[in-house]
């Protein structure tokens, strides 16, 4: 019951605390959420560039070409060989009939393949891989492949893209932490105002015997408070910004292949994330304040 006390004490204390300082609880609740608004924004891109990431992996193929005097055991044991290769994610073979029939639901290409004496159509298989940064040593590995003519895949695109959204992904989880960093700080200085005006009251609940976790406590959940509150407009913006982007653009960017997450799949665990942050880097901005400056 007597912690039950203290605790309710300490939440009525945290509350009066915010709006006693009013001002200096608005600095730190506007900071906090101009800089969760930003860590939303890193955390929207990194989710979406690994999607994309995951997009160019499913699209992106090794296109295998097979010796027109290969046999079908020559085939088969192609086939065994590409599928004993650790990064291959799939093989679908197809043969120069099934090519030559497909090109040739095209009228004009149908016209240009009956004008040839010899078709240069070669039978071949194709490769999805599992992991894209690895698609060069998998090239490399086909091409050891005995009756194997030749490999064809994007290797200058795959290689930008894929350089481009590392650097990407990377930056944005940089900018996270250092974001986080940022509003542990703005909250730490606003509790060590908060405790200096209260400086006086402080130590005469030391003098009298007061226990340091009933001194330390309401700054703890005076810090959470602001830490949550500066996250509301974040995740409000994260939960209808996202949508009414996705909307906007049709849920692509610039081409088919640069599909956006759905606002289902993303925006409601970056809200709880952005909650969680604001929360723990409120208590732990409070905690980091009482701790240097009460040295209680």
């Amino acid at each position: 019951m007597k912690m039950l006390r203290i605790i309710k004490k300490s939440i009525k204390d945290a509350f009066k605390s915010v709006f006693r300082n009013f001002s200096l609880s608005m600095a730190s609740i506007s900071c906090t959420a101009v800089t969760l608004i930003l860590v939303a924004i890193s955390l929207l891109v990194t989710y979406n560039v690994r999607n994309i990431t995951t997009e160019i992996e499913n699209v992106l193929t090794i296109v295998t070409f097979v010796d027109a005097n290969a046999t079908e055991g020559d085939i088969a044991d192609i086939k065994d060989a590409l599928e004993n290769i650790d990064n291959i994610g799939s093989v679908e073979y197809n043969s120069k009939e099934e090519i030559k029939e497909e090109l040739s639901k095209d009228e004009d290409m149908k016209e240009v393949l009956a004008t040839l004496d010899t078709s240069p159509i070669q039978s071949a298989f194709v490769v999805s891989v599992k992991d894209v940064r690895e698609i060069d040593a998998t090239a490399k590995a086909i091409k050891k492949i005995e009756k194997v003519t030749r490999v064809k895949y994007g290797e200058t695109l795959a290689k930008k893209l894929v350089s481009m959204f590392d650097m990407i992904k990377n930056g944005c989880i940089i900018a996270v932490i250092a974001l986080i960093i940022v509003t542990a700080f703005l909250i730490t200085n606003t509790i060590k105002i908060t405790i200096f005006s209260r400086r006086n009251e402080i130590n005469i609940m030391r003098l009298v015997g007061t226990s340091n976790i009933v001194i330390k406590l309401p700054f703890l959940i005076e810090g959470f408070v602001l830490g949550v509150i500066g996250s509301i407009i974040p995740i409000l913006l994260t939960i209808y910004g996202y949508a009414f982007l996705y909307d906007y653009i049709g849920g692509k960017l610039f081409t088919d292949l640069i599909v956006l997450v759905k606002p289902a799949e993303v925006v409601y665990l970056t809200s709880i994330v952005l909650l969680i942050v604001g929360g723990v880097v409120g208590m732990f901005g409070s905690t980091h304040a009482v701790r240097r400056f009460l040295k209680i």
